[in-house]
């Protein structure tokens, strides 16, 4: 069918697979790191909303011991007036306030 002129030589067929094989494998490199660096954003975002929340209940269950706290001594010493008691209430709700409060995405 060819004359010898056209022949395929074995060695440039083997070189032309492997180009082909290293392009299919550098796309491959490409999809696989891609998929890792969305992984390890989704993780950071993750650990970031469990930081958020771990430091806002720890202010919340700061802020309710002190104003128990604040309500036993009050009951116990009667020195205490509502207004106090009302004025650390606020306090309590302000703190918990900013750290719930929405902020802006970075």
């Amino acid at each position: 069918m060819f004359g010898n002129n056209h022949r395929v030589n074995p060695i440039e067929s083997r070189k032309q697979l492997l180009i082909a094989e290293s392009e299919i494998n550098r796309a491959q490199l490409v999809q696989e790191w891609q998929a890792m660096a969305e992984g390890i954003r989704s993780a950071a975002d993750r650990a970031r909303t469990v930081s958020f929340l771990t430091s806002a209940a720890a202010a919340m269950i700061a802020g309710l011991v002190s104003f128990r706290r604040h309500t036993k001594t009050a009951r116990a010493d009667e020195k205490s007036s509502w207004g106090q008691t009302l004025l650390k209430g606020a306090r309590l709700a302000g703190s918990l306030w900013s750290e719930f409060r929405p902020r802006p995405q970075a």
